[in-house]
């Protein structure tokens, strides 16, 4: 009878296994919400302080302008970060740059920080807003931005899943990112002078694509702010929504992929200094002929002839007029999902992951409204948001990475797709497309110019 006290013993152990996992699941697994986004109460009220929004409004005599860079690559190897857990970079193929350009009219001052990271983290974010805020009392809006490059540092992104796949917290990077972000923006308020200010638009729709709808829709564009001083010097601030994906995971070398190579080339050319800030780049990719470093270089060379050969609009922004204000976006509970209708528990996202900051800051200068994104943002809304823009007269900008990360905004119709931008990464749910679709059309619907 032996055998039948092993058996009992070992059926014993089974259900306490599985007593136990039924357990784990219930204590860190919970189902989807489908419900109508609408219908949230979160959403009610972003639309109410949306219409209730206060916005800092001054009117100036003229535009002024100024820009200045610092060097932030580490002293030693940093951690890599894109695609998965690399490891620390084996060797410096391109130096990392914070810049910064300052645009004021007299009255008011707005500053963009550019960093060639993967995202801007709210942890670092903070780190420098409350630099910037003792430093610089002039400045009464500050928008982050990043090229989005997947071969940048590391370190400032604390948390379980950003040590596992992030590179990890390192106070010693965050500190040098801010420090050098200070560096940059007291060479931008140096230099300040009059300038002129354009904004610009050329297709380069034959570089970018769908990466996951084939012939599925894409925004083409490019579109630039262009600040020229008196003495003939120009700036300028440019967005594309493909994403800096052109080096392989498996190149070990620190690089800001094809947005640094851009910017060398608009550099030598056009302008004296470029800040590629990412737009809307969610669901699109870059079309290279391969992926070594020269590849790269002859893929920014090319998208830098298509900004001058195949614009499709220039317009002076003459009324040195600057609007600003921020939204704080409200949003359902985090939904990491690990299958179709399971998603972990707010908690544990929150443990995993940490804070967002999900919010919109709103820019109007003269006629061109400017909307910086914590959300990667899929531009296969932009042609409808920029028709409706244009039928107001205003010209739209959208950034992203904007010292928050929520994921990915994608269309709602791929919500059950098997892509990563809308299993893995987006965060938030169901109904998102839908919700920052109506969002950004009220915007622009309620800009004043």
């Amino acid at each position: 009878m032996a055998w039948k006290s092993t058996f009992f013993t070992f059926g014993k152990v089974l259900l306490g296994i599985f007593l136990f996992l039924i357990l784990v699941a219930l204590f860190t697994l919970k189902k989807v919400d489908r419900s109508p986004i609408s219908e949230q109460d979160f959403y009610g009220e972003t639309f109410a302080n949306l219409e209730n929004l206060a916005f800092e409004d001054g009117k100036g005599e003229a535009w002024l302008a100024g820009w200045g860079k610092a060097n932030m690559t580490p002293k030693n190897p940093a951690q890599l970060v894109g695609y998965a857990p690399r490891g620390e970079y084996e060797f410096v193929e391109d130096s990392s740059f914070v810049k910064s350009i300052i645009l004021g009219n007299g009255i008011q001052q707005i500053a963009w920080l550019n960093f060639e990271l993967l995202i801007v983290h709210p942890v670092l974010a903070e780190a420098i807003t409350q630099r910037v805020q003792r430093d610089f009392p002039e400045i009464n809006q500050l928008h982050f931005t990043a090229t989005h490059t997947h071969s940048g540092i590391g370190g400032y992104m604390p948390g379980p899943l950003g040590e596992f796949a992030f590179g990890g917290f390192d106070q010693k990077i965050v500190d040098l990112i801010s420090e050098k972000s200070i560096v940059a923006l007291k060479e931008a308020q140096s230099s300040l002078d009059t300038v002129s200010l354009s904004f610009r638009k050329s297709d380069a729709g034959t570089l970018v694509s769908n990466r996951f709808v084939k012939d599925g829709p894409f925004d083409p564009y490019v579109r630039q702010l262009i600040f020229t001083k008196k003495s003939g010097k120009k700036a300028t601030l440019l967005t594309y929504s493909a994403h800096a994906t052109c080096l392989s995971s498996k190149f070990m070398g620190l690089s800001g992929d094809y947005p640094f190579y851009l910017m060398q080339e608009l550099e030598q050319e056009e302008y004296e200094f470029s800040i590629y800030a990412a737009g809307t780049v969610g669901s699109h990719r870059p079309m290279p002929m391969g992926n070594s470093p020269e590849d790269i270089r002859a893929y920014a060379r090319s998208l830098d002839s298509l900004t001058r050969l195949k614009m499709t609009k220039f317009a002076t922004i003459k009324n040195p007029r600057i609007k600003t204000g921020t939204l704080a976006i409200g949003l359902r509970e985090p939904h990491l999902r690990i299958s179709d209708n399971i998603r972990i528990r707010p908690w544990l996202f929150e443990k995993l992951l940490g804070e967002t900051n999900p919010h919109f800051d709103i820019t109007l200068l003269g006629n061109t409204l400017i909307i910086s994104s914590s959300g990667e943002i899929s531009g296969v809304f932009y042609q409808k948001w920029e028709q409706l823009a244009e039928e107001k007269g205003l010209n739209l900008l959208i950034t992203t990475f904007n010292g928050g990360y929520i994921g990915y905004i994608t269309p709602d119709e791929l919500y059950d797709e098997h892509y990563h931008e809308v299993r893995e990464m987006n965060w938030f749910g169901p109904g998102n497309g839908y919700y920052f679709d109506e969002l950004i059309r009220q915007i622009i619907t309620t800009a004043r110019l």
